[in-house]
């Protein structure tokens, strides 16, 4: 998808994302949080949105989130806003290929449904390596594109609408996968029908 879809796309759908697309995907979110809350430490998660899985951060945790969409980072604060969240320490606007940290800079980094959303993900990935620290975790959420089978069907049907409904229906699960450095750890089916996968990698130390 190109970066101006993107953008128009996610303005569109911040208004009601929390109650569509927010509702599908939070099993993933549940799970990702969960994982890093067991570890502690400082959490990057690229893709924020509209900030749906930052209520669920434990106090052990130190979180920064970024995303390119301003419409959605505006929902975002208003949760950190009023709800109170400290463990929240940065929300920023930014690119995910050209994320503006250090090398080596957090414990955990997050993404959470947004690799199929992103242009040129394998370089988001590999900028997600290159700012977790040597040891740490990449952990991936998302839905990818079935083999065969029915869904697998509807989900070629859909692909040509990547950039009206935001996100690429035939995203194949290789794009995600073999990036330099990461040793792959966990791989787990998630509702809603095991249409989501849980992916955890470990940085080489």
């Amino acid at each position: 998808m190109e970066i101006q879809a993107i953008e128009k796309s996610y303005a569109l759908w911040a208004p009601v994302y929390d109650k569509t697309f927010g509702a599908v995907t939070q099993a993933g979110r549940r799970r990702a949080v969960s994982y890093v809350n067991t570890r502690g430490g400082s959490v990057l998660e690229v893709g924020v949105g509209t900030g749906l899985a930052l209520p669920l951060y434990g106090k052990g945790v130190e979180v920064t989130g970024v995303d390119y969409s301003e419409e959605m980072l505006e929902k975002a604060r208003d949760k950190v806003k009023g709800r109170g969240l400290s463990q929240v320490r940065s929300l920023q606007q930014m690119d995910a290929r050209e994320l503006c940290f250090a090398d080596d800079s957090f414990d955990n980094v997050v993404a959470m449904h947004i690799m199929s959303v992103v242009p040129e993900p394998r370089k988001v990935l590999a900028e997600m390596t290159r700012v977790c620290k040597p040891g740490g975790i990449v952990l991936i959420t998302n839905h990818f594109a079935r083999e065969s089978g029915a869904l697998a069907t509807l989900e070629r049907v859909f692909a040509p609408m990547a950039n009206l409904i935001g996100w690429h229906s035939d995203f194949p699960i290789s794009t995600v996968m073999g990036e330099t450095g990461l040793a792959l750890t966990e791989r787990r089916a998630l509702p809603p029908l095991g249409m989501m996968t849980f992916l955890a990698f470990r940085k080489d130390a």
